[in-house]
């Protein structure tokens, strides 16, 4: 396991927002499938966005705090950004400066593990497979000739490496990330029904055919059968 600090995240203030949603666009996190067990990742964990939907199991190492619950662990889903405060410094107070990495939890995850009261503790962490309920979901957003498509609720790795999009009446089309877990397409795919196919960042894929039917319309939610 690798080792960092852990930070309880008592005020939002410390959640960088790129947009609606924040820095991984997930919106409301109980929509999204991940509730409170999340957290924010400092920029050495962040990797622009690449790891959000990744999941962590996090340990409070007892060996160097007296703050830890005994026999406890958590794990929580990368859904925000914690950004860097270069004003102070990295072990006081710039907890999310680099090179540090570092998690910055929801109280309600950060109890589970320490103390309220403590406020930071070193811990013991390491990537995991992510165990979701159902499939993955699609949000498509934008306009006519820009789907902006947020793909949440994803198992295995949790995270999506590449996406493609299918209309009823197109080849399979690249799309690009845009920021966090959006990604979008320039094509006009109206009064098409729409595929997609994820590739995950273990190298797994797996295809969602015709999942937004032909009448689909711009901020709804289509939900899967696939999972990885």
């Amino acid at each position: 396991m690798d080792s960092c600090y852990c930070y309880i995240l008592r005020r939002q203030r410390r959640f960088w927002h790129h947009g609606p949603g924040g820095a991984c666009g997930y919106g409301n996190l109980y929509n999204a499938g991940y509730g409170t067990n999340s957290a924010a990742l400092s920029t050495a964990l962040f990797n622009n966005g690449a790891w959000c939907g990744a999941c962590f199991t996090i340990t409070c190492d007892s060996s160097k705090t007296q703050s830890c619950k005994q026999g406890t662990s958590i794990t929580i889903t990368a859904t925000n950004f914690c950004p860097p405060n270069y004003a102070l410094a990295k072990d006081d107070g710039g907890w999310c400066n680099p090179p540090r990495q570092h998690f910055d939890m929801s109280q309600p995850a950060w109890t589970t593990i320490a103390d309220y009261q403590a406020g930071i503790v070193p811990v013991n962490y390491r990537r995991v497979p992510c165990q979701r309920n159902g499939g993955m979901r699609f949000t498509i957003n934008g306009n006519n000739y820009f789907e902006l498509v947020l793909v949440d609720n994803v198992g295995g790795s949790g995270v999506v490496a590449q996406i493609w999009i299918k209309g009823s009446n197109t080849d399979w089309m690249v799309m690009s990330r845009n920021w966090g877990a959006l990604w979008q397409s320039g094509a006009y795919l109206n009064g098409q029904s729409l595929s997609f196919m994820v590739k995950a960042d273990d190298g797994r894929v797996v295809t969602a055919n015709n999942i937004a039917p032909s009448n689909w319309w711009f901020s709804a939610t289509y939900t899967s059968w696939v999972q990885f």
